[in-house]
């Protein structure tokens, strides 16, 4: 059961619904999913949350299939089932097959298995992974 309720469009206060309304034609859809419509109880969240999204999950150097298998393995990593299935949803819409589902879910398992083993065992870091990271765009060796 959700801590707030899950608003219809008539009960969401003006701002809530303009939040909406550009979801509705940043989607090219009529539907506004649940997590959505919880959050337009506070609409200052729900703007904000909406505006990052858009940010960050349009547009870039990774290609939008690509950025949903992510936000999948995200979501498995932190048991959000509603997110597991929203972004399994819209990854299937962007092509995702089944077999590369599979395969992303055993990724994930793996990680997740030994993730947990060099956490416990206390493995050191090897020197020749600390490497500063690169800046964007930089020549190597800068």
């Amino acid at each position: 059961m959700s801590v707030w309720p899950i608003l219809e469009d008539d009960e969401m206060p003006e701002a809530a619904r303009a939040v909406a309304d550009d979801i509705r034609q940043t989607r090219k859809t009529d539907f506004v999913n649940n997590f959505w419509r919880v959050l337009a109880n506070d609409p200052a969240l729900m703007k904000r949350t909406w505006e990052s999204l858009k940010e960050v999950m349009g547009p870039g150097e990774l290609d939008p299939l690509v950025k949903e298998m992510i936000y999948i393995a995200v979501s498995v990593s932190n048991a959000c089932d509603y997110c597991i299935s929203s972004h399994t949803a819209s990854a299937r819409a962007k092509g995702m097959s089944e077999a590369q589902f599979g395969e992303l879910l055993s990724v994930v398992g793996m990680a997740s298995e030994t993730n947990r083993l060099a956490s416990a065992l206390q493995v050191p870091v090897d020197e020749a992974f600390k490497q500063s990271p690169r800046a964007p765009n930089s020549p190597k060796g800068e």
